[in-house]
């Protein structure tokens, strides 16, 4: 909630507070949590009695996997899909089974018509922030990066300009491997802040954006592979090419 007070200098002083409403849902517990897709068999489409946190409810099911398949094939593109049926029958359990088949990066806004009317925000407000929610953007740019498995990690330290017994970090010192040769490279002091949240260590794979310093970890390099069953670490190949180059990157 903001307030905003404006005040008018006269003889008599008026005070306005203005209480702004935010529209922002309280976070609750859902009821369909536990759905984690439609519960379809993979090579025949077919339903399963209990699947994905779904019972019942087979033909609707299937029918769902129909138009999952043609958004898949981007044949939905400027349609809407109307899911009919009396309370409780399992309207949103199959809507949000559709987004989670689709992947994890397809938003789920639901929205009950009751929070439109009751809030005093107005209508028009509700539905734009919904639809913003629900507008998912993947931005494909070209960038210059230096890309290669990290062998090397020095951070260099100082003595603090202020004084006192503490140290600053003067600059980082980092060698940079790939297939055609290795680089070092002498960075800012305020790449080690990205280089720290990312857990950034000898053996990872990662790059760097030399316009803004960004820096991101792609995985463990495949040379540390041990020859377990199971594992938490993603292993990445060796980067191809030289270690300082245009990449192209994805961001959702």
């Amino acid at each position: 909630m903001k307030v905003s007070i404006s005040s008018t200098s006269s003889s008599t002083e008026k005070i306005s507070i203005e209480e702004v409403q935010s529209t922002t849902k309280t976070t609750r517990v859902s009821a369909h949590t536990h759905i984690k897709g439609l519960g379809l068999d993979p090579q025949t489409g077919v339903a399963n009695p209990i699947g994905s946190g779904l019972v019942g409810q087979e033909q609707a099911r299937e029918a769902c996997g129909l138009i999952v398949d043609l958004i898949r094939s981007r044949k939905m593109a400027g349609r809407a899909l109307l899911l009919a049926g009396a309370p409780g029958t399992g309207k949103t359990a199959l809507a949000l089974g559709v987004a989670q088949e689709l992947g994890p990066k397809v938003p789920f806004c639901p929205m009950v018509g009751s929070e439109v009317f009751s809030s005093e925000v107005k209508k028009t407000e509700i539905l734009m922030e919904h639809f913003r929610r629900a507008i998912g953007i993947r931005i494909r740019e070209s960038k210059e990066v230096y890309e290669g498995e990290v062998t090397e990690l020095t951070v260099e330290e100082t003595e603090d300009p202020l004084g006192g017994y503490g140290r600053s970090i003067s600059h980082v010192i980092i060698t940079l491997k790939s297939t055609k040769g290795s680089k070092t490279l002498k960075l800012d002091p305020s790449i080690h802040d990205g280089l720290s949240k990312e857990g950034i260590t000898v053996g990872d794979v990662m790059y760097i954006e030399s316009n803004s310093g960004a820096v991101k970890r792609v995985g463990r390099s495949d040379a540390y592979a041990a020859e377990f069953d199971l594992e938490a670490e993603e292993y990445v190949p060796l980067p191809k090419g030289d270690v300082h180059k245009k990449k192209e990157v994805v961001q959702d």
